[in-house]
C-alpha cells in the first residue's frame, strides 16, 4: 500500500482523532481511569478533534510513544480509523 501524503512525527492531521477514537487504550487517562476501549473518543479529545494533554505530564505513555506515520494514518480520517480497527483486532 502505498500512500502519497507524509504525514510528519510531530504534528498530526487536523480534524482527524482517530489515534484518540480507534485503539483501545489500557493504561489510565485523565477522565479515564480504567483506559478507554476501542472505538469510544477518548475523554480528553476536543470538539475539534485535538488532544487536550497533549503537551501535558498527564499525557499517558502509550499516546506519547504513538507515532504519526502514513502507514497507520493513511491519507484521511476515515482510513486512519479503518487502518487502526484492523490494527486492533
Amino acid at each position: 500500500m502505498e500512500y502519497k501524503t507524509a504525514i510528519s512525527t510531530h504534528q498530526c492531521r487536523s480534524d482527524c482523532g482517530a489515534c484518540c477514537i480507534a485503539p483501545s487504550i489500557s493504561s489510565p487517562i485523565p477522565g479515564m481511569p480504567d483506559g478507554k476501549p476501542a472505538n469510544v473518543r477518548c475523554a480528553q479529545l476536543s470538539e475539534d478533534l485535538l488532544c487536550m494533554v497533549f503537551d501535558k505530564s498527564s499525557r499517558p505513555k502509550v499516546c506519547i510513544n504513538f507515532k504519526f506515520d502514513a502507514c497507520i494514518c493513511g491519507n484521511s480520517q476515515s482510513e486512519a480509523m479503518r487502518i487502526m480497527n484492523e490494527l486492533e483486532k
